[in-house]
C-alpha cells in the first residue's frame, strides 16, 4: 500500500537528516580544532543542530465540522490497531485543537489537556507550553486500546456554563447561535468544550520518525483561537481542507476556507490541498460505475470551481471505508475509497518539499560558513602556491635581487598599512549606520507602541476608536520595518564599497558579503496586518465584550508582531556581527602573509639554506591545505545536496520558513 511508501520516504527522510547532523558535528569539530569558531558561530551551529533533532513534518486537517478529519486521521495513520483510535462519531468529535506527536523525552505516551479557563490568561498557548503546571496529563497505556480510546475521549468532552461565564471566556456569539436566532434571546447555559488544547504523544512508527499531525476544530473554534491561524496552520508543511462530497462546499466551508485557509497560506496554495470526502454517500447500487465516477467527477469540479482551485488539488475520498479496508485487508474496498491516491500525495510531494526547505535552510544557516571557511583555504592554497614560485625563482638569484624584493615589499606593506586606517574608519562609519538600523528594530521602541496602544484601546469609549487603535499599532510597526529596510540598504551599500576597496587596491580574493533582508519579515507582517484589519473589521468583534477584543487582539497578533521584530532584531545583530568577519580575517591574514615574506627574504639574503628551509615548509604546508579543502568539500557537498527527488524551493519560499522556525 502507499502508506508504505510513506513509510520508506520518512526512513530515508530520517537517515538524511541524521546524516546532516553527523556532518555539522564534523564541521563544528574542524573549527574546535582549527581554533575558528566564533562564539556567535558555535551559538548558530548549537541552534542548526537542535533545529534539526526536534524537525517535525506537521500535516493540519481544518474543516467544519461533521466533515470526516477525525475518521481519515485514524484511517491514514492507525488502521493497523484494527479500530479507531481517535474518537469519531456522529456529529460534532474534536472540541479543541489537538496535536498528535512522538516526544522522545518522554518514555510513556500521554495526552496533556489545557483547561478551558486559560483563555482567561494572558499567555498564549505556545507559552503556555513551556508551563507544564498548566495542563492536565492523562497516562495512555500503548498495549491496550480500549483504555486509549476512552482516554482519548477527553479531546470531545464538553460541559454547561452559565451565559456570562461563556461571554467572559469568549465562547458565545449571538450571530452564530441557532438558539437566539430562533427564540430572539440568548440561553441561560451555554455547551463550550471543556479543554482548549490537547497534545498527545503516541510511539507510533510515524510519528517517531517525525510526523505531527494537527486536528482543528470547527469554524467557530478556530476564530476563538486566532493561534491556530496565525501560527500552527502556515507552519505545517501540508493542509488538508475537508469537505463532505454530500453537502459540497457550505457557506460556512467558504468561511473558514476564505479566512482560515486560504489566507494563512503563500500564494502558490504550496501543499494546500481540498479533501472532497464521503464519496461512498454517491455510491448507489442503482447505478453503474461509470455514473458514480461522472457523480464523484462533477462533484470535484464543482467544489474545485468554487475554491477556486486547481482540480488535481482535490481528492475524492471514502475515509471511512478506507479505514474499513485496511482493517478487514480488503484491497478492493481500499482501492475504491481513493485513500491511496491522498497516501501518495503525501509520500511524494509533501514530504520532499519539507527536505527541499530544511535544506535551503541549513544551506542558509551552516552552508556559509563552510564556504567563508573553504574560501579561507583556498586562498591560502592560492597563497602558498604564489611563494614557492617566487621562492623557487630565487634560486641562484644575487643579493641584490633580494633587496629589490625586500624594498618593494616594504612599500607595498606601508601602503596596505595605511588603508588598514581607512578600514578602521569605514567600521566605525558602519558602526554608526548599524546603532541607526537596531534603533528601528529596538524592542523597547516596539514595547513604548504596544503600551500606547493597549491605553489607548483601554481607555477607548467606542468601538470605533478601539478599532482606531489596532490600525495604528500596525501602521506603527509596518513604518518602523520599512525604516529598517532604508538603513539596511544604506548598511549594505557602505559594506560593499568596504569589500570593493581592498578586493581592486590588494588584489585581495573577491568576497561577496553576507547580505541581510527584512523582505521575509516584512511579509510576514503584511500577513499579521490583514489578518488585523479581517479582525478590526469583524461583525463579531463589534458584538464581543471589549475587554475580551483587547486581550484576544495582544495575545494573538501584538505578540505574534512582537515575536517577529525580535526574530528580526536577533537576526540583524548576528548578521552585524558577522559580516565583516570574512574581510577582517582576509586584512589580517594578507598582513600576516606579507610579514612573513619579508622575515624569509631577510633570512635568505643572510644564509641560501633559509630558502631551502622554507620551501620545505611552504610545500608542507601546502600538501596539508589541500587535504583540508577536501575535506571542507565533502562537508559542502553533503550539505547541498538534495535527495532524489526533491524539486526546488524559491528563496521568498526559504526565507518564508525561516520567519516561521
Amino acid at each position: 500500500m502507499q502508506q508504505d511508501q510513506l513509510d520508506q520516504r520518512l526512513n530515508a527522510y530520517t537517515a538524511w537528516r541524521e546524516k546532516l547532523i553527523q556532518t555539522i558535528q564534523n564541521f563544528q569539530g574542524w573549527l574546535e580544532d582549527n581554533e575558528l569558531a566564533s562564539g556567535e558561530q558555535e551559538f548558530r551551529i548549537f541552534e542548526t543542530i537542535e533545529a534539526l533533532r526536534k524537525d517535525r513534518l506537521t500535516v493540519a486537517f481544518v474543516a467544519e465540522f461533521s466533515r470526516g478529519k477525525t475518521e481519515l486521521i485514524n484511517a491514514l495513520f492507525f488502521a493497523h490497531y484494527g479500530q479507531r483510535l481517535l474518537p469519531s462519531e456522529a456529529g460534532r468529535t474534536t472540541m479543541c485543537p489537538t496535536e498528535l506527536f512522538h516526544d522522545p523525552d518522554y518514555a510513556e505516551a500521554y495526552i496533556r489537556l489545557l483547561p478551558i479557563e486559560t483563555r482567561l490568561r494572558d499567555e498564549s498557548i505556545a507559552d503556555l507550553k513551556q508551563d507544564p503546571i498548566q495542563w492536565t496529563q492523562i497516562q495512555l497505556n500503548v498495549d491496550d486500546p480500549e483504555q486509549v480510546s476512552e482516554a482519548l475521549h477527553e479531546v470531545i468532552r464538553t460541559r454547561q456554563i452559565g451565559l456570562a461565564k461563556a461571554r467572559e471566556l469568549g465562547l458565545y456569539d449571538e450571530s452564530s447561535d441557532p438558539y437566539f436566532r430562533a427564540h430572539g434571546k440568548p440561553p441561560e447555559q451555554v455547551e463550550i468544550p471543556h479543554w482548549r488544547h490537547a497534545m498527545i504523544s503516541f510511539p507510533h512508527e510515524l510519528l517517531k520518525k517525525g510526523l505531527v499531525v494537527l486536528d482543528t476544530p470547527g469554524l467557530n473554534a478556530m476564530g476563538n483561537e486566532p493561534e491556530l491561524t496565525l501560527n500552527m496552520l502556515p507552519s505545517a508543511q501540508a493542509v488538508m481542507f475537508l469537505l463532505g462530497a454530500d453537502t459540497g462546499v457550505t457557506h460556512s466551508d467558504m468561511e473558514m476556507w476564505e479566512h482560515h485557509v486560504r489566507s494563512v497560506r503563500d500564494q502558490s496554495g504550496r501543499n494546500l490541498v481540498v479533501v472532497l470526502n464521503k464519496i461512498d454517500t454517491l455510491w448507489d447500487e442503482l447505478k453503474d460505475s461509470s455514473s458514480i465516477n461522472a457523480s464523484i467527477k462533477a462533484q470535484r469540479l464543482a467544489s474545485a470551481e468554487q475554491l477556486q482551485v486547481d482540480p488535481d488539488r482535490v481528492f475524492p475520498i471514502s475515509a471511512q471505508k478506507g479505514l474499513l479496508g485496511k482493517i478487514r485487508n480488503d484491497t478492493q474496498l481500499l482501492n475504491k475509497s481513493r485513500l491511496p491516491e491522498l497516501e501518495k500525495f503525501l509520500a511524494e510531494t509533501v514530504l520532499p518539499a519539507k527536505q527541499e526547505i530544511v535544506r535551503g535552510n541549513l544551506v542558509a544557516q551552516i552552508g556559509g560558513l563552510v564556504d567563508d571557511n573553504l574560501q579561507r583555504l583556498e586562498e591560502q592554497r592560492n597563497t602558498m602556491t604564489r611563494q614557492l614560485t617566487e621562492l623557487r625563482s630565487l634560486r641562484g638569484k644575487n643579493a641584490d635581487v633580494i633587496m629589490h624584493l625586500m624594498a618593494k615589499s616594504r612599500e607595498e606593506q606601508a601602503a596596505y598599512l595605511r588603508n588598514v586606517e581607512s578600514f578602521q574608519n569605514s567600521r566605525r562609519l558602519l558602526q554608526n549606520q548599524a546603532r541607526s538600523m537596531l534603533e528601528s528594530l529596538s524592542m523597547d521602541t516596539l514595547d513604548r507602541l504596544i503600551n500606547k496602544t493597549r491605553d489607548s484601546m483601554t481607555n477607548s469609549w467606542t468601538t470605533a476608536g478601539m478599532k482606531r487603535g489596532m490600525e495604528t499599532f500596525f501602521d506603527g510597526a509596518r513604518d518602523a520595518m520599512e525604516q529598517v529596510s532604508s538603513h539596511a540598504e544604506q548598511t549594505r551599500m557602505l559594506i560593499r564599497a568596504t569589500y570593493k576597496k581592498f578586493h581592486e587596491e590588494h588584489g585581495l580574493p573577491q568576497i561577496t558579503p553576507k547580505q541581510y533582508s527584512v523582505s521575509r519579515f516584512s511579509t510576514e507582517l503584511e500577513r499579521l496586518y490583514h489578518e488585523a484589519e479581517t479582525f478590526r473589521r469583524s461583525p463579531v468583534t463589534a458584538m464581543t465584550e471589549q475587554s475580551h477584543v483587547i486581550k484576544k487582539f495582544f495575545i494573538s497578533l501584538v505578540s505574534h508582531t512582537r515575536s517577529l521584530f525580535f526574530k528580526a532584531n536577533q537576526d540583524a545583530n548576528i548578521w552585524l556581527k558577522e559580516v565583516m568577519n570574512p574581510l577582517v580575517r582576509q586584512i589580517k591574514e594578507h598582513k600576516a602573509t606579507m610579514e612573513k615574506r619579508l622575515e624569509t627574504l631577510r633570512r635568505i639574503s643572510e644564509s641560501r639554506d633559509t630558502l631551502e628551509t622554507r620551501i620545505r615548509e611552504l610545500d608542507a604546508g601546502l600538501r596539508a591545505t589541500k587535504k583540508q579543502i577536501d575535506v571542507l568539500q565533502q562537508m559542502r557537498h553533503a550539505i547541498h545536496t538534495p535527495l532524489p527527488g526533491t524539486t526546488r524551493v524559491t528563496d521568498t519560499e526559504v526565507e518564508k520558513a525561516e520567519v516561521m522556525v
